[in-house]
Formats: C-alpha cells, sequence, structure tokens
C-alpha cells in the first residue's frame, strides 16, 4: 500500500483537544467533523488538506483524551496518513480502528518540511521524501494492522472476517 502526498507540519505534544476541539464533540457524521480538524491549532489546515495531506509532527501525537473522533476528524479532513516521532498510545490505535495509518518514525519532524512531497511504503516501513530526494525508515506496520487498513477499519475488518453482511448489504 503507497500513499503520496504534500506534508503538512505540526509539533511535539500536539493534543486530540486541538486536534478536533470538544465543541465539536456533538457532531456524528463524519465529514461535519472533518470540517474542523486541526481548528484548534490551525486555521487553514483544512483547506490545505483538502486535496490529500500526509501530517507530520514531532513527539507524542495525539496525547490527551481518547476521542476516537479525533482521528476520524483528520481522515474526512484529507489526511491519508499521518508520521510522528512518536504517538499518544490510544491515538494510535484509534487510527487503526477508524483506517488511518499512522507511522511512528523517530526524527521524523526534522527531516521533512511544510509541504514536502512525500511517498510512504506501508507496508516497508519507507517514506521517501520526493522534495529533498532522501529516504527515511519508519517501524513498519505489523500485517494485522495493515489487513485492519485495507478494509477501512476494525469494524469493517472484523464483518469480513465473521463473513457478517448488514441488513444494507
Amino acid at each position: 500500500m503507497i500513499i503520496s502526498a504534500r506534508a503538512i507540519k505540526f509539533g511535539d505534544n500536539v493534543n486530540t483537544d486541538v486536534i478536533l476541539p470538544g465543541k465539536y464533540l456533538v457532531l456524528t457524521d463524519p465529514v461535519e467533523l472533518g470540517k474542523h480538524a486541526m481548528e484548534g491549532i490551525s486555521e487553514d489546515f483544512v483547506t490545505k488538506s483538502s486535496n490529500g495531506s500526509i501530517l507530520v509532527a514531532g513527539k507524542n501525537f495525539g496525547q490527551g483524551s481518547s476521542r476516537e473522533q479525533a482521528p476520524v476528524a483528520l481522515k474526512a479532513a484529507g489526511v491519508r496518513c499521518v508520521l510522528a516521532d512518536s504517538f499518544a498510545r490510544i491515538f494510535y490505535r484509534n487510527a487503526f480502528n477508524i483506517g488511518l495509518p499512522v507511522l511512528e518514525c523517530p526524527g521524523i519532524s526534522s527531516k521533512v518540511e511544510e509541504d514536502d512531497e512525500l511517498s510512504i511504503d506501508l507496508e516497508r516501513g519507507k517514506i521517501n521524501n520526493e522534495t529533498e530526494g532522501v529516504s527515511i525508515t519508519a517501524s513498519p506496520i505489523p500485517n494485522f494492522l495493515l489487513a485492519i487498513l485495507e478494509d477501512g477499519g476494525i469494524i469493517e475488518h472484523l464483518r469480513r472476517k465473521s463473513g457478517f453482511q448488514s441488513r444494507r448489504d
């Protein structure tokens, strides 16, 4: 699975309150949540991410509450993948649960600049910074998590594994 897009960069300790401010937790539609992604830290994020982006951050991305709406909002806003030096564990798992790829890559925040064109091979953990002509190695995503991503998230993955079909199917 290869993902390519331009980088949008943030720093260390980006918490779920700035990824999706609490006043929007009453929303249930992912599209509406996406309109407010990163609103607590960047007024133009949704515009910059609308054609697809790779979010690059420093240490401890996604710290704070365990709200699943934070990765949902990022995905709905056009984020194709999040790369960070490190992640808060709950955010990391929530991202996979909703089908948003995240890769931990110590030092990534010092090797990528805003608007760099990136290409990511999720299976190999290889990140190519096409703008700078540099390759970076991240921790590859384990096969069981790749399977969840390929199915679009944990709910769809479990449906497919169990053979369950909803009444809508």
